[in-house]
């Protein structure tokens, strides 16, 4: 199962969740440029509103988008093929979100949670995904009983 990301260089490196996943077995960056077209084929979209991530999605491959809310509408017109939106059960959050011009959201996961959480739901467990995460255990520790029944063993 791959991940692809699509992702708007206007965001700080600095600040991602994601950066740590480069490299990664599985894991694909395509960086936005207006001008461009991305051909993602046939992909669940992780998108708050979408369907819950079901059992019947397992096998499909992922595609995230690593932008500011206000820009996913632009980013996504540059996507081709079709997208299946999915939302996730609430989780916590560890990633310490502040805002200058918008309140923080109540819900919502860092997007390296969010990839992490998703692919566990999918079947297909990539602990790796957190290795680096500076949050990783605050978020696994909120969300012990959440998470436990979907970590195989």
């Amino acid at each position: 199962m791959e991940i692809l990301i699509l992702r708007d260089p206007r965001e700080s490196s600095a600040k991602c969740s994601l950066t740590s996943l480069r490299g990664l077995p599985g894991v694909r960056f395509v960086e936005y440029e207006p001008t461009r077209r991305v051909d993602i084929g046939d992909r669940l979209l992780l998108h708050p509103e979408g369907e819950e991530l079901s059992p019947s999605d397992r096998g499909r491959d992922l595609f995230l988008i690593d932008c500011a809310w206000r820009r996913v509408p632009s980013l996504l017109r540059s996507v081709d093929g079709v997208l299946h939106p999915r939302r996730l059960p609430v989780f916590a959050s560890a990633y310490p979100r502040k805002s200058k011009l918008f309140a923080d959201p109540a819900a919502g996961l860092a997007s390296v949670e969010a990839l992490y959480v998703a692919m566990l739901l999918l079947g297909c467990p990539r602990p790796e995904l957190l290795q680096h995460y500076r949050w990783r255990a605050e978020f696994l520790a909120a969300n012990r009983t959440l998470l436990e029944p979907l970590v195989p063993r």
